[in-house]
């Protein structure tokens, strides 16, 4: 497959998710100003925070509780499952419930065991059940405009979080770190868009070493979201497989599981590994010793570096550079990037056995 041949996007792209991949800088941008001016529980401390969602609308929820760890008084739990854990109850904790959609069955059962336990509630969404369930409530809804995938809409999930965080006092005002990631995606998407040949464009190089092969996604601290988003984009964009694995976790027990079956391991798999000058100096050494332990046990390799000075945009050019290496990978497989026919046809099956 052609990477470099336009008229391959207008045939397999039929839903523009390139322009979402584009746009994502402006939509992060949007989504920090909307939240700026949205209204704010009722209640002001907080003693935990539970984020309810799932899929690419939990996606943001990791970005910021990774973001948020070095500075945040209080603990973030990203909750993808149904109901609440026991200990979020009273109005001491606030759940923020999350859906793209508004009719995520996992989040809108957080968010009725949110007011049963008399919790202070934020609903997230685009509208939905969840919209008209917090507006009977008298529960503030932030509501945004997105009309594509959820995972398109990453900016918002994450960008209105952080603007609540920023409002609320948990994280220090994030306005130039926001700037800078912005700026830093824009700059460096300049040379991966399709129109720059595979000769010049990383992303495109990447996405003709994935092809074929498992990708495996490794990183630590503010990155380690970061590979669970490559993770999913390689599944839901390139409809191929993937999984993700932590720094320093994985050199507990996944380097013991490099020799077996040696065929598949050796020609069918890829490993990337993610790094950023964010990461603790011990992990940069792991994922150097980590990598290198790959190489010799024959294993393929690749590494990702994100740009920028600041952890915030450390995370949101990691993120960039990776839906445009799904995107291409997509197109390398020779698959419409937007749909996701088996997970549609999952959640009919599920709703016919209630």
């Amino acid at each position: 497959m052609n990477l470099d041949d336009l008229s391959l996007l207008q045939k397999l792209d039929t839903q523009n998710m390139l322009g979402e991949i584009d746009g994502l800088p402006d939509q992060l941008n949007s989504a920090w100003e909307l939240g700026g001016r949205l209204p704010l529980p009722s209640a002001s401390k907080f003693s935990t925070v539970v984020i309810a969602g799932m899929g690419g609308s939990a996606i943001g929820a990791d970005l910021l509780s990774a973001y948020a760890a070095p500075a945040c008084p209080v603990p973030v739990l990203v909750h993808r499952d149904y109901g609440l854990p026991a200990f979020a109850r009273g109005p001491e904790t606030l759940v923020v419930c999350s859906s793209h959609s508004g009719n995520t069955e996992e989040t809108l059962s957080s968010f009725e065991a949110a007011q049963a336990n008399g919790c202070t509630v934020l609903a997230v969404t685009t509208g939905g059940q969840l919209a008209e369930r917090a507006g009977a409530a008298k529960i503030p809804v932030w509501k945004f405009v997105h009309e594509g995938q959820p995972r398109a809409a990453v900016g918002f999930s994450f960008g209105l979080l952080l603007a609540l965080f920023a409002r609320l006092g948990l994280v220090p005002d994030p306005t130039r770190e926001l700037v800078e990631a912005v700026a830093g995606m824009k700059s460096q998407q300049e040379a991966l868009r399709p129109e720059v040949p595979v000769v010049t464009n990383p992303a495109k190089r990447a996405a003709g070493q994935y092809m074929g092969r498992w990708v495996t996604v490794i990183a630590s601290g503010v990155l380690a979201p970061i590979a669970r988003r490559w993770k999913g984009q390689v599944n839901e964009v390139a409809k191929a497989g993937a999984n993700f694995e932590s720094l320093p976790e994985a050199d507990h027990n996944t380097l013991a599981g490099l020799l077996n079956p040696e065929e598949t391991l050796t020609n069918n798999t890829m490993t990337v590994f993610l790094r950023s000058p964010s990461d603790h100096p011990r992990n940069l050494l792991r994922s150097d010793a980590t990598r290198q332990t790959y190489m010799l046990e024959g294993l393929n390799t690749d590494f990702y570096t994100a740009k920028g000075d600041s952890p915030l945009a450390h995370i949101w050019t990691a993120l960039h550079y990776g839906d445009y290496t799904a995107y291409y990978l997509a197109l390398a497989y020779g698959v419409d990037p937007t749909p996701v026919t088996a997970l549609e046809n999952f959640k009919a099956q599920l709703k016919a056995m209630k």
